[in-house]
């Protein structure tokens, strides 16, 4: 059987049930994949247990399942993918590309300048571990790698890493692995050709393409859409109260994602069955119609 040559995927974390927010980014990424005729993947990205909610990871499956998304494969599971970060981080530091760092978060916020998402590391365990500090987390050397690609909705990007972000973490103080670092593998092992995904990720994009370039893995194709924000300007999440999605009558929310994705509404012939919803949006989808904004307020 032919592999599809467009791989897309949706990712989130059990930390909570899906909202309206995760829903733009699921239904963004599945039109974009399976109207190119393309795969459509599952990831959960499990890797952070403190921050996670009991029983989120199968309350998202069954809410994706009850709005009709069909996907390829098993799901995968970062919580069980340990030997592959590890063989990452092994090749990192065969070329020398990885450090211990033992600065606290303090010492870090008294020694930097501010940069895109926080303070900028200055590069103090670069050249080793100063006197009485131990190894805390692992960093990955930037350089001054400067990153460029081609957003296919927010346009041309641009990044400095070691000016806008410094050697970022890639394995966490407290034995944990990064974002960063779990993205890259696996994107790669579930062969990704396309990240469609909120534009607040967009800032890490330039982070982990140093690292695919650094690993040898490909780069995929990335369109960043608007994530969606309260009438406050907050991003929807668990800690902005957003409202879980009801599974009751899908059809209508989804509808209000299209109309968030700016695209032309589908004809109006009566209720459509989920099934006949996705084979219309399909066929209408058109990523030029996407607004070229970072956020936009959702339908109240």
């Amino acid at each position: 059987m032919t592999e599809p040559k467009v791989r897309g995927r949706f990712a989130p974390s059990p930390t909570g049930p899906l909202h309206f927010g995760s829903l733009v980014a699921a239904a963004g990424s599945y039109l974009s994949a399976r109207s190119q005729g393309g795969g459509w993947r599952v990831r959960m990205e499990d890797l952070d247990p403190p921050r996670e909610m009991q029983g989120a990871a199968d309350d998202i499956l069954r809410t994706l399942e009850a709005y009709g998304f069909e996907w390829d494969g098993e799901i995968l599971y970062q919580s069980r993918r340990r030997d592959a970060y590890e063989a990452a981080l092994d090749g990192l530091r065969r070329m020398d590309a990885l450090y211990a760092c033992g600065c606290t978060r303090k010492e870090i916020a008294d020694s930097s300048v501010q940069g895109i998402e926080g303070p900028v590391y200055p590069g103090t365990c670069r050249a080793g571990l100063a006197e009485g500090h131990r190894a805390r987390a692992l960093r990955v050397r930037t350089d001054n790698a400067v990153i460029e690609f081609e957003d296919r909705v927010q346009g041309r990007q641009h990044a400095s890493l070691e000016h806008e972000f410094g050697d970022f973490v890639v394995r966490r103080a407290d034995g944990f692995y990064a974002y960063q670092l779990a993205v890259v593998v696996d994107d790669a092992e579930q062969g990704i050709s396309e990240i469609v995904r909120g534009a607040d990720l967009l800032t890490s994009t330039a982070r982990q393409i140093h690292l695919q370039q650094l690993l040898g893995l490909p780069t995929p194709g990335y369109l960043h859409l608007p994530a969606a924000v309260n009438a406050q300007g907050e991003k929807l999440s668990k800690q902005t109260f957003a409202q879980p999605l009801a599974r009751a009558r899908p059809v209508v929310l989804l509808r209000q994602v299209l109309d968030f994705l700016g695209q032309d509404p589908l004809p109006d012939a009566g209720d459509f069955s989920l099934a006949g919803f996705w084979a219309a949006a399909m066929a209408a989808w058109d990523e030029q119609r996407i607004p070229r904004l970072r956020t936009r307020r959702c339908i109240d």
